[in-house]
């Protein structure tokens, strides 16, 4: 049974960093002392120290430890033996080279297909997809592939944003860039608003938060669906 929280940000407006998931996280985490946290999603040097040190005074408050999988000199072998894994936000794309390049990719998904509890938020959530086609990031790198973990069945926008109606803005919308990829592939994409996550557990998968969640499939008009709604079947 696959055990997963994916969540389009990871700070609301007016709240501290995961401070709207920390009842959430905490079940996640139920009963595990230490996770990994994956900070490949910044850019190199310090800034995966500082942003690590900001997830783990997160993490602190719930009783978990966190190590920074960019201080750990076997990064495959720390995976593979670790007991929960939460991947940040950032830039999708340097995040999916660099899983790529330390060949962490397989052993990921099958720590999470065996039950391995998964944080991500934003970048974190977009590898949970089939592919990383419907980022927001710019590529400023370039990976091997746009193939990503696949633990769920469609895509993610994360961050999704409607169309202001007040705007002078003329040009493309989220939804534009999203009915693009649709011209070119058949593959499910939920538009996910700040506030509202995925969640797995107890073989069931639904979608979470405090909007409902644009759905866009090819050849039909997008459609809303309800926090709780089941996303096996949409």
């Amino acid at each position: 049974m696959k055990n997963f929280l994916l969540a389009s940000t990871s700070t609301l407006h007016g709240s501290g960093f995961l401070e709207y998931l920390k009842a959430h996280i905490q079940e996640l985490f139920d009963e595990i002392k230490e996770i990994i946290f994956i900070p490949y999603a910044r850019p190199s040097g310090i800034s995966h120290d500082e942003y690590t040190q900001k997830v783990s005074a997160f993490f602190a408050s719930i009783g978990i430890q966190v190590q920074g999988l960019h201080t750990l000199d076997d990064p495959a072998h720390a995976l593979r033996n670790c007991k929960g894994v939460f991947t940040g936000g950032g830039n999708t794309f340097l995040l999916v080279k660099q899983l790529y390049e330390f060949n962490l990719w397989q052993i990921l998904k099958e720590k999470i297909e065996n039950g391995m509890p998964y944080l991500g938020t934003s970048a974190g959530s977009n590898i949970a997809g089939i592919n990383m086609k419907t980022t927001n990031d710019m590529p400023i790198v370039y990976p091997p592939s746009f193939d990503t973990l696949g633990i769920i069945p469609f895509n993610i926008n994360p961050h999704y944003l409607d169309p202001d109606p007040d705007s002078t803005h003329k040009g493309e919308t989220r939804e534009t860039r999203i009915l693009e990829f649709l011209t070119q592939n058949n593959i499910t994409v939920l538009g996910i608003r700040e506030g509202n996550w995925i969640r797995a557990k107890n073989e069931k998968l639904s979608v979470e938060g405090s909007h409902t969640t644009r759905v866009f499939k090819k050849n039909i008009p997008a459609f809303e669906i309800e926090p709780g709604t089941d996303l096996m079947g949409i």
